[in-house]
């Protein structure tokens, strides 16, 4: 009996859902034209309410219309909405008049100040009123709960509707969709209909319970990280580190994750430095051991394997096997790499990996107290587990992963830099991270894939992309990056990327490109390749061509126009995505997330300010203003200007 009475409830939704009507304006520029059938459709806003915004400068006659022809006598007669005077109106700011519909050439007539003004037409009453425009407060789907689809603060019927018009086919940005898929399969279909009634009518909901990588990775939580280390092992980190500043070598340690009142704590984990040119000492200077209570703690990245020493599952957090803790190194805005990450994830590149915050503390075995080292990025890394929790898509998690940085990995050289992970401090251009014991037919496989990619002819390449590679994940990926304005990476500078080829046939295999290391985004630009300007930077011209895997896709009008669409989508008003006020209000969350847990006893990175790393070559970007530096507007000019 409920699953008849709630498919007449959705009959009955759809039976009400109203009609949609149309009004245009009609006028001297930028009213389209006076010829009555290039008038220009107003905004409907529900309700018989219909704008129109547009700058004006100097005197501007029109009229509004709710239907278009090109014969004047027939548009005058049937469709006009304007002055009953013998005259042209003059009208203003912040005045309402009354219109009709009248059999006449006159006109109102406006004076514009070289503003933005927004002109609001009302069907039902056959008013409208001027106004200077004023940016909209956009309701933040993510203030809302699920269920609550049009974010007015209630579940009720008018949410069906909304979800109903999804599953017909109407547009919803990514945090919309969270909000409708009410049942929690990662889809808006029917059942999400069903279960947002099955509430209305008095149902819970019940969350799912977030475990392995979900509980690791909570958007929703801040993890607390504790680091246990003895004195003579936290002694000998400091000496890995003078020995050579780029060194990989694990010291034995513990580790105390919490998160949400839940606490795991493991024993006998190795930890070890990371970073490149962000690689610091964590105490100290060169030749001093700790100085006990009276430490001069450095902010550095550490990754901790929980595997390192005890292989079993009790060394493990619900699964995960490998922490890397990230400081913000030349990101005084704290966000950069948590915005692009969630930026990829949003815009469906699914292999980019999961980061959050957490908090970080160290205690040296001995000290009186824990040293606080502040908020730290937490992210997943890239290995052997990162391709066996996303097999289903990579299709196998037994192929060769290559890890491509020191400027040198341009997949042009095949005499180049290529090793495996061999457990030493040598770094590579391309280093095999999986399968090493194979690394003789792993490099012949990545040696034939730079040949071809060097070396086929246009047609051939054509044809041989689309085979080993998903074309449209590739650029859309690549759209993300140039979006966030990633200008250390492989294009530009052949650098911070991985690659995966998830078979080990010298031929047969599907190839992944996988993004990495985005804290100088944003802003964050230098004078580095063909760049000087990572925000107005043509995104068609973005690097050497030389690194030839992006300049030849593009070479191709096809395969260009799907990069430009996944650049234009990505910064268009609506798609909450990156486009300057939804970015801008992820942004501001986050940072009121850790904006109190800032302050640390490095004395470093204390505080959050809006600008980008100090030795970049535009200081003048910003993220949270709204002006002609915001980083964001430059941004979306630059692609929108794409043809």
């Amino acid at each position: 009996m409920k699953k008849y009475y709630l498919l007449a409830i959705i009959a009955l939704v759809l039976t009400i859902m109203p009609a949609q009507a149309a009004i245009y304006m009609v006028g001297n520029t930028p009213f389209g034209d006076w010829n009555p059938a290039a008038g220009v459709e107003m905004t409907d806003g529900g309700n018989g309410i219909y704008t129109h915004t547009a700058n004006i400068s100097g005197t501007v006659w029109f009229v509004f219309s709710d239907g278009l022809d090109s014969d004047w006598n027939v548009f005058n007669a049937n469709y006009r909405y304007g002055p009953a005077s013998s005259s042209s109106v003059d009208v203003a700011v912040g005045n309402t008049y009354t219109t009709g519909k009248n059999n006449n050439n006159h006109a109102y007539k406006f004076n514009g100040e070289g503003k933005n003004y927004t002109f609001t037409f009302d069907l039902n009453q056959l008013t409208f009123s001027i106004s200077e425009y004023q940016e909209p407060v956009v309701p933040d789907p993510t203030d809302y709960g699920i269920g609550d689809v049009n974010c007015d603060g209630e579940i009720n019927i008018s949410d069906v509707t909304s979800v109903i018009e999804i599953v017909l086919g109407s547009s919803a940005n990514y945090d919309i969709m969270k909000l409708a898929d009410v049942n929690f399969d990662k889809e808006v279909n029917i059942s999400d209909v069903t279960a947002l009634i099955s509430i209305i009518l008095g149902d819970t909901i019940t969350y799912p319970v977030k475990e392995g990588y979900d509980y690791v990775w909570d958007d929703d939580a801040l993890p607390e990280v504790h680091l246990e280390i003895s004195l003579s092992e936290w002694n000998r980190l400091l000496q890995l580190y003078d020995a050579n500043s780029f060194t990989t070598q694990y010291v034995m340690g513990s580790i105390n994750f919490t998160k949400d009142g839940e606490t795991t704590i493991i024993d006998s984990v190795g930890i070890r430095l990371k970073g490149n040119t962000s690689r610091r000492r964590p105490e100290g200077w060169n030749g001093q051991m700790h100085q006990r209570d009276n430490t001069d703690w450095h902010h550095a990245h550490f990754g901790v394997n929980l595997r390192k020493y005890v292989d079993d599952d009790a060394h493990t957090i619900q699964g995960v096997r490998k922490l890397h803790l990230k400081w913000f190194k030349d990101d005084p805005a704290y966000v950069r790499e948590v915005f692009c990450f969630e930026l990829f994830r949003r815009a469906g590149v699914w292999t980019a990996i999961r980061d959050n915050y957490c908090r970080l503390w160290i205690h040296v075995e001995g000290d009186s107290k824990e040293a606080y080292y502040g908020v730290y990025g937490l992210l997943e890394p890239i290995d052997k587990r990162f391709l066996t929790d996303r097999k289903s898509r990579f299709g196998a998690s037994n192929g060769y992963l290559w890890k491509c940085r020191n400027g040198a990995a341009g997949l042009n050289n095949p005499n180049g830099d290529i090793w495996y992970d061999d457990d030493t401090d040598d770094r590579h251009a391309y280093t095999l991270e999986t399968q090493t014991e194979e690394f003789d037919t792993a490099r012949v496989q990545l040696l034939d894939f730079m040949n071809k990619l060097n070396t086929l002819n246009d047609n051939e390449f054509y044809t041989w992309i689309q085979q080993v590679t998903d074309v449209d994940l590739l650029l859309k990926t690549y759209a993300v990056n140039v979006a966030v304005g990633m200008w250390d990476d492989y294009w530009n500078n052949a650098n911070n990327y991985y690659i995966y080829f998830n078979s080990k046939h010298l031929h047969n295999y599907k190839f992944f490109f996988i993004p990495y290391d985005y804290d100088n985004t944003l802003g964050t630009s230098l004078r580095c390749g063909v760049q000087d300007d990572a925000g107005r930077q043509n995104p068609l011209n973005w690097g050497n061509d030389n690194n030839r895997l992006i300049a030849r896709i593009l070479k191709f009008n096809d395969f260009k126009a799907i990069y430009v669409k996944h650049l234009k989508f990505l910064v268009a008003t609506g798609n909450a995505m990156m486009d300057r006020q939804t970015a801008q209000s992820r942004i501001r969350k986050w940072q009121q997330k850790i904006d109190a847990y800032i302050d640390n006893d490095t004395g470093e990175d204390t505080f959050i300010e809006d600008k980008p790393a100090s030795w970049g070559n535009h200081g003048e970007y910003n993220l949270l203003k709204n002006n002609s530096d915001n980083f964001f507007t430059v941004k979306a000019a630059a692609i929108n200007a794409l043809p």
